[in-house]
C-alpha cells in the first residue's frame, strides 16, 4: 500500500491562514537545508527536498491550495497535478525561486551545471466565456478564437535561424553567469549577452525575431455539458500558452457567464417561475399551458389556490452535469386582484359576497375569526380581557 501524504503545512510548517509570502519563506528555508547538492547520496534529505516542492507547489496556488484545504489531496490531484517525478521537474517549475536562493552559478553552476536552458512549461490562460440560459442549462456546443503563444513552426522553438544552431555563450562560456573579483569579495551577475540562458543565437530565426513562440488565434470547438452556471468552469488541457525550450504548454480555462432568463429564476438545479392567475381561476381552479426549459407543461391549479402557493414539478428543473438526475421546477401562483371593475362585474360579486356566511358577532362588536392565526390571536385577547376583569 503506498505511503500516506503528508500534511503541506506541517510539511513547510505554516499555519494553515499563512499568507504566501511567509509559505514562500519557509519553502526556501528547507529547499537551502535539504538540496540535494548539499546532501550528495542522502535518501532522506532527497524526500523531504521533495515534499516541500511538492506542499509549496499547492499551497502557493490559490486555486490549488483551496481545492486542498475543501478536499485534501484528492481535492488536488483533481488538477492534474500528482507530485513531482524528479528533480529536473521540480527545478524547471521553481527555477526562479532556486536562483533567488542560492543565487546563478552555485552548486554546481545552477542545479545540474551546463546543458542549455531547461524547458519551461506554458502559462495557464482564461476565456470567459458569455452563453444563454438555455444553452448553459441543457448543454451546447460553441466555437471561441483563443489568443495565445506557441512554438514557433519555423524554428521549432529554438529561436536560431533554420540551418543553424545555438551555441554555447561565447561571454560566459555556457554558465549563464559572469563574475568579477572587487577586493576580497567575487560578485557574479547575469550574463549580458545571453541574459542567463548560457546559449547563443548567432543568426536569430524570422519567424519568431529568436524569441521561440509566437503570437496566434486558434479555433477551438468547446462542448459545454448541462447544467452549468455563472462561475462554473471548463479546463482544456494543452491549450495554453506554449512552453519554451520544449516545455509542455499549458491549460486553458474557460469560466462561464451565464445572460438571465426572461421568467426563469435558478437556484442549484431547480428552477423558479411565478405564473399570475385571477382570483375567480383561483378560486375555482383552471389549468393552462407553461414553459419548461425543453417543452410545455400543461399545469393544474386546483380549486381554492392561495396566493403564494408553490406546485412543484418534478425533474422539469435544470439536468446535472454527470448522471441522469435533474432539478424541479417550483410554479409560484401570484393571484392578481384587478383594480378597475366595471358595474356587472361589481354587481357579480355582491351578489358573491350575499352568499358568503355572516360573521357571528362577538362581545365588543368584533367578529369571530374563523381559523388559523387570526382565531388564535382573537381567543389569546378575550382570555387576557377576563383575567384582567377578575383582577
Amino acid at each position: 500500500m503506498a505511503n500516506q501524504k503528508k500534511d503541506y503545512y506541517q510539511v513547510l510548517g505554516v499555519p494553515r491562514d499563512a499568507g504566501v509570502d511567509e509559505v514562500k519563506k519557509k519553502y526556501r528555508q528547507i529547499a537551502l537545508k535539504y538540496h540535494p547538492d548539499r546532501n550528495p547520496g542522502n535518501k532522506t534529505a532527497e524526500e523531504k527536498f521533495k515534499e516541500a516542492a511538492e506542499a509549496y507547489e499547492v499551497l502557493h496556488d490559490p486555486e490549488k491550495r483551496r481545492l486542498y484545504d475543501l478536499y485534501g489531496h484528492e481535492g488536488v490531484s483533481s488538477t492534474g497535478f500528482t507530485g513531482f517525478r524528479d528533480f529536473s521537474d521540480i527545478f524547471s517549475s521553481f527555477g526562479d525561486i532556486f536562483g533567488d536562493i542560492f543565487g546563478f552559478g552555485s552548486f554546481g553552476g545552477g542545479f545540474g551545471g551546463g546543458g542549455g536552458p531547461r524547458p519551461q512549461p506554458g502559462n495557464d490562460l482564461r476565456y470567459d466565456l458569455t452563453l444563454d440560459f438555455l444553452d448553459a442549462a441543457l448543454g451546447t456546443e460553441v466555437t471561441v478564437e483563443v489568443p495565445r503563444v506557441v512554438t514557433c513552426r519555423t524554428c521549432s522553438g529554438s529561436g536560431a535561424k533554420p540551418g543553424t544552431k545555438r551555441t554555447p555563450c561565447p561571454q560566459c562560456n555556457g554558465r549563464g553567469v559572469v563574475s568579477r573579483s572587487h577586493g576580497i569579495f567575487q560578485i557574479t551577475t547575469t550574463c549580458p549577452r545571453c541574459q542567463g540562458m548560457k546559449e547563443f543565437v548567432a543568426e536569430v530565426c524570422p519567424g519568431c525575431n529568436g524569441e521561440g513562440r509566437i503570437r496566434e488565434k486558434k479555433k477551438l470547438k468547446v462542448k459545454i455539458p448541462p447544467g452549468m452556471d455563472s462561475g462554473t468552469h471548463l479546463v482544456m488541457p494543452g491549450e495554453g500558452n506554449g512552453g519554451t525550450h520544449g516545455g509542455p504548454p499549458g491549460d486553458l480555462y474557460i469560466v462561464m457567464n451565464v445572460r438571465p432568463h426572461d421568467f426563469f429564476q435558478r437556484e442549484g438545479y431547480d428552477l423558479h417561475l411565478t405564473v399570475p392567475v385571477s382570483f375567480v381561476q383561483a378560486a375555482l381552479g383552471t389549468r393552462f399551458t407553461i414553459p419548461t426549459l425543453k417543452a410545455t407543461h400543461e399545469l393544474v391549479i386546483p380549486p381554492g389556490t392561495q396566493p403564494g402557493e408553490v406546485i412543484r414539478l418534478k425533474g422539469e428543473g435544470v439536468p446535472y452535469p454527470k448522471g441522469q438526475r435533474r432539478g424541479d421546477l417550483l410554479v409560484e401562483v401570484r393571484v392578481v386582484i384587478p383594480r378597475n371593475l366595471n358595474a356587472r362585474q361589481q354587481h357579480l360579486l355582491k351578489e358573491l359576497a350575499k352568499e358568503e356566511p355572516e360573521p357571528h358577532a362577538q362581545p365588543g362588536g368584533g367578529p369571530e375569526p374563523d381559523e388559523g392565526l387570526l382565531k388564535k390571536l382573537w381567543h389569546s385577547f378575550t382570555d387576557r380581557k377576563q383575567e384582567h376583569q377578575k383582577e
